[in-house]
């Protein structure tokens, strides 16, 4: 395992969702000119984030030819943006049609991602939105699609799931599972089940319990969600939401809020995250308004509660381990 480190030197990453998926002519930003790349990531730059999750929602790297992933790296570098994770999302290796095909992009994901120097892929098994989803204002409130309660499909995802985390490990990268609703991810329970069967050691989890407490059902309690899966973590999507809730009128009410506000107590969850040897990358994500400028003001709340947080390996120590490649 790494050394934690210092509290000043964690790596905080910045989501994309404040950055357009297409170009002003309309073209997406996978296929754009390394000048529009240049002039998206002016945005990251402005709110003060130096490291990404490179999301497959903005660039497609497991699709790009080297020469491409090349131009694309040149241009973060010229930024002074590092890259340290990919993100596969809604790619799930047992989407019923499409889940061979997924699994194929990614394979070709993870030697993308060790080609560029990466330190890990994230990706999970929730699905694409419906168009219910993609027509509601918050996509959360509407049904998604669910994992069967089908022992064959549950195996079938430890094989592949497993079988991708091996090729993560034979090119030096970790795997990091990301918890969401109605999968096998999807409680605590299931998720660290999932990544026990799998049993690799460079495939965790990460506990994404704001993707379940924004909800409008009853949820578990984010206490118990952490306490049973921060022992797996290796990536972190840090986000919350305000809740309230009506169990006897069976009303559920929740919207996207900052770290500090929501109903995660998250200076809790990280000071009990480092004393307990978490010492993965934080990510800031959030939906909706000024995305990057809510991230930015989550990764000062962050490194307040890292500053007051102290363990034996990160405090006095001269310096750690590189956590970036």
């Amino acid at each position: 395992m790494l050394n934690q480190p210092r509290p000043d030197e964690w790596p905080i990453a910045t989501c994309l969702h404040g950055v357009p998926t297409t170009t002003a002519d309309g073209r997406e930003l996978h296929d754009a000119s390394p000048e529009a790349w240049a002039e998206a990531l002016t945005l990251v730059r402005g709110v003060g984030f130096d490291l990404i999750e490179l999301s497959d929602s903005h660039a497609r790297i497991g699709d790009m030819d080297a020469a491409r992933r090349a131009a694309l790296k040149d241009v973060l570098r010229s930024a002074g943006i590092q890259a340290p994770a990919v993100h596969v999302q809604r790619k799930s290796v047992i989407q019923p049609g499409v889940g061979a095909d997924n699994l194929a992009y990614a394979h070709r994901t993870i030697d993308a991602a060790a080609e560029w120097g990466m330190q890990l892929v994230s990706t999970g098994l929730h699905q694409p939105l419906t168009a219910r989803q993609r027509d509601a204002l918050w996509f959360w409130t509407e049904q998604g699609a669910k994992d069967p309660d089908d022992r064959e499909t549950w195996d079938l995802a430890v094989s592949r799931l497993r079988e991708l985390g091996k090729h993560a490990a034979e090119v030096g990268l970790l795997l990091s599972l990301e918890m969401y609703e109605d999968t096998y991810l999807g409680t605590a329970e299931s998720a660290v089940r999932l990544v026990e069967e799998i049993g690799l050691p460079n495939v965790g989890l990460n506990p994404d319990i704001g993707n379940l407490v924004r909800l409008h059902r009853p949820v578990e309690d984010w206490r118990e969600s952490y306490a049973r899966t921060l022992p797996y973590a290796n990536y972190w999507h840090v986000k919350n939401y305000a809740r309230d809730e009506s169990r006897a009128q069976g009303t559920y009410v929740a919207f996207p809020s900052t770290l500090e506000n929501g109903v995660i107590n998250y200076r809790q969850v990280i000071a009990d995250a480092v004393r307990a040897g978490f010492t993965g990358i934080f990510l800031m994500e959030h939906y909706g308004g000024d995305s990057l400028g809510v991230c930015a003001t989550n990764r000062d709340y962050v490194r307040t509660v890292l500053a007051r947080t102290t363990t034996p390996a990160t405090a006095g120590a001269a310096a750690a381990e590189p956590v970036l490649r």
